[in-house]
């Protein structure tokens, strides 16, 4: 893999974070806090774990400590904080990945997970996983916004152009 691939991930996921968003938004707080049947449970909590889930890694890539004790952890009630956090991360997540030449992508990752275990990726692998697992809770929140009044947004990163992507160079 090259690192442009992840550049170009890390557009698309500002992009698709961007739209789901703005879909969620059209909710009331009640309707995004709702219980569905969904692994955790309402549109808010999963759009929460995401975030959670990007805080552990790139805690991992950077070496500085995350604070998250569980991967269902609220980090934001408020719906519009957790958006802005989102905001920020996607945008750590851009300049990190923005830090990386070729040589970086071969090299491990030695990390603890959150059971404390120590564990070793190859860094490419880390990447793809911290995009597909964005991907795999986004569709799980595209498919809660189904079973709403608001029309969930096309995600296929075909539709991504260059002019709504945060630029990353």
């Amino acid at each position: 893999m090259k690192v442009g691939y992840f550049r170009h991930m890390a557009q698309y996921n500002a992009w698709a974070n961007g739209r789901i968003y703005a879909a969620a938004a059209e909710l009331s707080d009640t309707e995004r806090k709702a219980r569905r049947p969904s692994f955790f449970g309402s549109l808010h909590a999963t759009l929460n774990h995401i975030l959670v889930g990007d805080r552990i890694w790139l805690s991992r890539l950077t070496g500085k400590p995350h604070g998250i004790a569980a991967l269902d952890q609220e980090l934001y009630a408020d719906f519009e904080d957790l958006r802005a956090a989102r905001v920020s991360e996607d945008e750590r997540l851009g300049a990190v990945i923005d830090s990386y030449a070729e040589a970086d992508l071969a090299k491990d990752l030695s990390y603890r997970n959150m059971a404390g275990e120590e564990k070793s990726l190859p860094m490419a692998q880390v990447l793809g996983h911290i995009f597909n697992h964005q991907t795999h809770h986004r569709g799980q929140v595209h498919g809660l916004l189904s079973a709403t009044h608001v029309a969930p947004p096309s995600l296929d990163m075909v539709h991504l152009t260059w002019a709504e992507s945060p630029s990353r160079r």
